[in-house]
């Protein structure tokens, strides 16, 4: 399910066209001569709201269409729905966040079968001050909290979406820490995802993710990189990081 949201999120608003001289058609996916963009946006509201999400028909529907058609489908599922994007809002409605969080947990936890469209639409919706207000009325309801519970009642891509936007909102530094401690375990780095997380956070928070990092891992990031990289790169993420 991350892997949709993102696809429709940040797909160009326009398709990459070639020089001049370039004449012939060498992409893997052509448009859809049957193509209609209202019947493509009921069947990925319907696949969406299916107990579990049918995530096959979701593939189909967003795989088999060039971007232009992934536009419209989205603008056609967005005016149905009545749903174009996450609130920026940073003011706090306290009277929402207690029945959001009512919601979630009657859509989950307190019941035999997740409703995952009633999740999708708060979690994806609510800006994350609202969100970390709906995780503190949500603790009122339930023991586990909703990470927990989503864990339980979740699996697959829906879970990873969903879970990655709980993280996020509740504590954004200790999730981007998770990530660079997943990224240098094991054998092998993920140079891209290391890359990606120190280089744009580097003006905004790292400093609190190289907090994060040594509360939850007991040592440091800048000791973690020197660990596992080496060279102009390792110099490069060592003088990002600063001398903290």
């Amino acid at each position: 399910m991350a892997f949709f949201k993102k696809l429709l999120q940040y797909v160009p608003s326009q398709g990459f066209k070639g020089g001049p001289a370039e004449t012939a058609y060498f992409g893997t996916v052509k448009a859809d001569p049957n193509f209609n963009a209202q019947n493509d946006a009921a069947k990925l509201k319907k696949a969406i709201e299916t107990k579990g999400v049918d995530e096959a028909t979701i593939v189909e529907l967003i795989a088999k269409k060039s971007n232009a058609q992934r536009q419209q489908i989205k603008e056609a599922y967005q005016q149905s729905t009545g749903k174009a994007t996450r609130s920026e809002d940073y003011n706090i409605d306290d009277g929402l966040a207690k029945s959001d969080a009512k919601v979630l947990f009657e859509a989950g936890e307190n019941r035999v079968g997740t409703v995952c469209s009633v999740l999708i639409n708060v979690l994806t919706s609510r800006s994350e001050a609202q969100l970390c207000k709906i995780f503190q009325y949500y603790g009122k309801y339930s023991k586990e909290g909703l990470a927990k519970a989503l864990e339980s009642e979740l699996h697959g891509n829906l879970e990873d979406c969903l879970m990655t936007l709980v993280k996020s909102a509740w504590n954004k530094p200790a999730f981007f820490a998770e990530n660079l401690h997943l990224a240098m375990k094991g054998l092998g780095t993920n140079t891209d995802t290391l890359t990606r997380i120190i280089v744009s956070r580097s003006e905004i928070d790292l400093l609190k993710i190289i907090q994060e990092f040594k509360r939850m891992y007991g040592k440091t990031l800048q000791e973690a990189i020197l660990k596992e990289t080496s060279g102009d790169y390792e110099k490069i993420l060592l003088a990002l990081c600063g001398t903290q």
